[in-house]
């Protein structure tokens, strides 16, 4: 009997889970219908949006690759996300360790602005940056993007690497550094290991955030090949009030397995970086 009520617990549970899982995966779904439907079908009012019933076509995806430069905006939110990701890392390891390990006058005052500066909107940053990257005459060019993006990521990630730093007993660097250790040797060698979950989670927002921002990307880059993918699908497959849905669709999908693929392979790092980190400051 106690193993039949676990059998239709698990069985509610999974039930229950169904909704969620049909209103998580259904975009795909639209978005891969979409892009195989032909164009009559497509544009057909009175076709059954769900299905394809007049074959399945691939002129999307050969109008996107052949007809715009997909392969080289996906190349370049390659580099830029990656660019960023480093960065990041870098410095918000740097930053959050400082902040959870030394004791100076300030500290805790100075990590809520580090945080609060990620609450402040882009669309306030957008114009003053803009004079800056000018002055550094990279407008047009990947590096605007590459020296934009840190300006959000690098605040949340900070914050989020300290509540995880603060999970490792600081005992392990002293036993390191009374072994002969330096401070930065007992960062690289004891705590960045016992890390690795928050800086698995830390480098998968701001790859995220850097893959799919917009905003910077529209206002600081307007030649086509150094548009990122965010950018360049949109304002070449968007003409005035022709939009080519098809197309638009398929680099929509293309766009998101990145994504996808990152987030599965990474699942277990990041769930446990991102509750450790969350329950302590």
């Amino acid at each position: 009997m106690g193993k039949s009520r676990r059998r239709v617990r698990l069985c509610l549970l999974y039930l229950a889970l169904v909704p969620y899982l049909l209103f998580l995966l259904f975009p795909f779904y639209w978005a891969t219908i979409s892009s195989l439907k032909t164009n009559r079908e497509l544009y057909d009012l009175s076709a059954n949006p769900l299905l394809i019933r007049k074959g399945i076509t691939l002129q999307h995806y050969a109008y996107l690759f052949q007809k715009t430069l997909f392969s080289r905006w996906f190349t370049n939110s390659v580099l830029i996300a990656g660019l960023v990701t480093f960065l990041t890392i870098s410095t918000t390891t740097l930053a959050a360790y400082s902040l959870t390990r030394f004791k100076f006058k300030g500290r805790r005052s100075f990590a809520m602005a580090v945080f609060a500066a990620y609450l402040i909107p882009p669309t306030l940053l957008f114009i003053p940056l803009y004079q800056v990257l000018k002055l550094l005459h990279v407008i047009d060019t990947l590096w605007a993007l590459v020296i934009a993006y840190p300006t959000f990521t690098v605040p949340f990630c900070t914050w989020l690497l300290m509540g995880y730093f603060k999970t490792i007993p600081q005992e392990l660097e002293e036993s390191a550094m009374v072994d002969g250790a330096t401070r930065l040797q007992a960062l690289i060698k004891v705590v960045l290991p016992l890390s690795l979950p928050g800086l698995v989670t830390t480098a998968v927002f701001a790859f995220t955030l850097s893959w799919s921002h917009f905003l910077y990307a529209v206002a600081f880059v307007s030649f086509s090949p150094q548009k990122p993918l965010s950018v360049g699908v949109v304002s070449e497959l968007v003409r005035g009030d022709v939009f080519y849905w098809g197309s638009l669709m398929a680099g929509a999908l293309l766009a998101s397995l990145p994504i996808v693929v990152l987030y599965s392979f990474m699942t277990r790092y990041f769930i446990s970086g991102l509750t450790a980190g969350a329950t302590k400051y």
